[in-house]
């Protein structure tokens, strides 16, 4: 989660300027040069081991080897893919606007009066923060599901107070 948030205690701030701004990614736990690494090893550890089947005429069991691999790639592309899917939380005076941008590319944006927003937590005494979602009236927009729990505790805390600041 990046989050970046000034303080709405200064009324000198234009109605446009922004009081909390937050783009919120999944976390990934391998970068680009992490698959890379873990892709070659088990490259390395793939031909090693089909190599002597081979050799000895068993070569079907040489391409179940390719083909685990193979699987192994796409879902490592897969999941490199849908790494780029963001949120974007951007609140000033007198809008707040909730922007997702699917792994696609394909964005939606919700635009709200921060005056008529409430911030609902969806909280478990055993796992914290389950879903965070900002209603106005009957519309409900879901925030922050990629976050983990404690993420999206911090978030709720962060945003809530900017958001009680802005309706000053």
């Amino acid at each position: 989660m990046t989050a970046v948030s000034d303080s709405a205690a200064d009324r000198s701030l234009p109605p446009e300027s922004i009081l909390f701004s937050a783009t919120l990614h999944a976390h990934r736990s391998l970068g680009r040069l992490g698959t890379w690494l873990v892709l070659g090893f088990i490259g390395i550890v793939s031909i090693t081991l089909a190599l002597p089947f081979v050799i000895l005429g068993a070569w079907p069991i040489g391409g179940f080897f390719g083909l685990d691999f193979a699987i192994l790639y796409l879902c490592f592309r897969i999941n490199n893919a849908r790494a780029r899917a963001y949120e974007e939380v951007v609140l000033r005076r007198i809008e707040l606007l909730i922007r997702k941008v699917s792994w696609r590319g394909e964005r939606t944006e919700q635009r709200f009066n921060p005056f008529w927003v409430r911030l609902r937590a969806e909280e478990d005494a055993d796992f914290g923060v389950l879903r965070l979602a900002v209603v106005q009236r009957a519309e409900e927009i879901e925030i922050g599901a990629a976050l983990a729990p404690h993420e999206r505790a911090d978030f709720a805390r962060a945003f809530g107070r900017a958001l009680a600041d802005a309706r000053r």
